[in-house]
C-alpha cells in the first residue's frame, strides 16, 4: 500500500480514487476545498462524489491505514502522542468536532504521522447531568480512547508519552491508562488533597527549584519575548473524587506536578502559567525541565489544525450538507495536512526523516526536476539535504511556494502552496501520459 493510500475499501478502484483524492488535496487547496473543485471537471467530479457516499469507503479504515504506517515509524523510538479537539462545524454550543491523536518523535520532533482520529456531536443541555453519568457515556471517554490507541498503535515504541490540555485532567484517565503508556496533562482542577488541603495551594506554598527561560513567538496584541520563568514541583497522591465513588477507579493515584510561571511579565498580557500533572517521576529540576519540555510539544497539533482550517484546507466552509460525506472528506483532509506538517519538521533536516514518510517513492524524480528548476546560483538557493530525504522534498516544496531561500525557514502555509504545486505537475503528467496511451 503507498504513503498516498486512504484505504483498499475491499475494491481496488476505490483504493485509486482514495489515492486520487489525496493527490487533488494537497494539489487544490489555495482557496479552501469543495469536491466540485476538486473533481477538476464533471467526470472527476462525480467520480470523488461517489466515493465519498459509498458506505464502504470509512473513516475508520482511513485512519487504521494512516496509524498502521505511523506504528512502522514508532518501533524503538521514545514517542510524545498528543491528543486534542477542533470544530467541524458549529452550532451554538454543539455541533460536529474532531478528536485527533498524533505521534511526535521525542528527540527530534519529527511528526511520525496519525495515531487516532474520531467524530464527536455535541449536544445542548446535558452539561448539568456530566457528574451523575459514567466516564463511558461521556465525551470525556475520547482521551481515554486515545491513550488506548496509543498503546496499540505505538507498542513497539521505547517509550509512550501521552500529551494534553486542561480538557483531559480527568481522574479516569490517570487511574485507568494502558499499561506503558505515560500521561502529562495540564491541570485544570485544584483538586482536593487526602490531607484536606488543596492541589494549587500546596504548590504555591514551595519555593522555587529552579529557573528557566523560553522564546515566546508573537501572537495577536503581543510581540515575540524572551520568557523567564520559575519552576516548582512535588509529587502528589490524588485521592478518587466524590463524584467517582462508584465507579471502578483506585482509591488514589501518585503523580507528579510541575508548576512553571513567568516572572516579571512587562508585555502587559496574561503571564505565563503552566501546571502539569504527569505520570512521570520528578526528582529534581532536571526533570521537571524534562516535562516543560516536553508539554511545549503540544504546538504541534495545533499548527495541524491551523492548517486544516481558514489559513490552509478550510474545513469548515465544507458545504457537503450530508454528514457521512463530510466526514469522509474531513478525514481525508487531515491525512493530507498531516503530510505538510511532516513537511514542515522535516524542513532544517535534523529529523533524518526519508521522503517515503509523505511521498510515494516513484514521486523522486518529479522532485528532482522540479529542484533542479527552483535552484539558484547562490549556495543559498540551492538545496543542501540529499535526493530521497524528506528534508529535501520539504526544501523544494518550500521554493516551489514562494520561499526565497534566504530567510529562515518555509511556514506550513508556504509549504502547503509547494506541495500544491508538486500535485498539480504530478496530475498534468498523469494525464499526460494517460493521453499518448490513448494515442497509440
Amino acid at each position: 500500500m503507498t504513503t498516498t493510500s486512504l484505504g483498499r475499501f475491499g475494491d481496488a478502484r476505490r483504493e485509486a480514487v482514495g489515492v486520487l483524492l489525496h493527490s487533488r488535496l494537497l494539489a487544490g487547496c489555495a482557496h479552501g476545498i469543495s469536491v466540485r473543485r476538486l473533481g477538476q471537471d464533471r467526470a472527476g467530479e462525480m467520480r470523488l462524489t461517489r466515493f465519498l457516499h459509498c458506505e464502504a469507503v470509512t473513516t475508520e479504515e482511513m485512519v487504521s491505514t494512516a496509524a498502521a504506517r505511523t506504528a512502522q515509524r514508532c518501533a524503538g523510538r521514545d514517542v510524545l502522542v498528543i491528543q486534542d479537539t477542533t470544530v467541524v462545524r458549529s452550532d451554538g454550543g454543539g455541533g460536529l468536532y474532531l478528536h485527533v491523536a498524533i505521534a511526535v518523535d521525542a528527540e527530534d520532533g519529527a511528526l511520525l504521522g496519525l495515531v487516532y482520529a474520531t467524530f464527536l456531536t455535541r449536544e445542548h443541555g446535558r452539561r448539568a447531568t456530566r457528574t451523575r453519568r459514567p466516564i463511558k457515556d461521556k465525551e470525556s471517554q475520547r482521551w481515554l480512547d486515545g491513550a488506548e490507541a496509543a498503546a496499540l498503535v505505538c507498542a513497539k515504541a521505547r517509550r509512550i508519552t501521552m500529551i494534553a490540555d486542561r480538557e483531559s485532567d480527568i481522574y479516569e484517565a490517570f487511574a485507568c491508562r494502558p499499561e506503558g503508556v505515560d500521561l502529562l496533562v495540564r491541570a485544570a482542577q485544584d483538586r482536593a488533597l487526602g490531607d484536606g488541603g488543596r492541589l494549587f495551594a500546596r504548590l504555591d506554598g514551595q519555593r522555587a527549584a529552579g529557573r528557566m527561560t523560553i522564546e515566546v513567538p508573537a501572537k495577536s496584541g503581543q510581540k515575540a519575548r524572551t520568557a523567564n520563568l520559575a519552576v516548582r514541583f512535588l509529587p502528589v497522591d490524588l485521592p478518587r473524587p466524590r463524584s467517582r465513588l462508584r465507579c471502578d477507579a483506585p482509591p488514589a493515584v501518585s503523580l507528579s506536578l510541575v508548576d512553571t510561571r513567568e516572572v516579571k511579565a512587562r508585555h502587559g498580557g496574561e503571564p505565563l502559567h503552566w501546571r502539569l500533572l504527569t505520570t512521570w517521576r520528578v526528582g529534581d529540576i532536571a526533570d521537571a525541565l524534562a516535562v516543560i519540555g516536553l508539554y511545549r510539544c503540544r504546538w504541534i497539533i495545533e499548527q495541524l489544525f491551523r492548517t486544516m482550517k481558514t489559513q490552509g484546507f478550510d474545513i469548515e466552509a465544507l458545504r457537503t450538507e450530508t454528514e457521512p460525506p463530510l466526514r469522509r472528506l474531513v478525514i481525508a483532509t487531515l491525512i493530507a495536512a498531516i503530510t505538510v506538517q511532516q513537511l514542515l519538521h522535516a524542513r532544517d533536516g535534523a529529523t533524518g526523516r526519508p521522503l517515503t514518510d509523505a511521498f510515494d517513492p516513484a514521486d523522486q524524480p518529479l522532485l528532482e526536476a522540479l529542484n533542479r528548476s527552483v535552484e539558484g546560483k547562490t549556495v543559498k538557493q540551492q538545496n543542501p539535504h540529499p535526493p530521497g530525504s524528506l528534508a529535501y522534498a520539504a526544501w523544494t516544496c518550500g521554493r516551489l511556494g514562494g520561499w526565497t531561500g534566504y530567510y529562515g525557514q518555509p511556514g506550513p502555509i508556504v509549504l502547503l502552496r509547494g506541495c500544491q504545486k508538486f500535485h498539480a505537475a504530478k496530475q498534468a503528467l498523469i494525464t499526460l501520459k494517460h493521453q499518448d496511451v490513448r494515442i497509440c
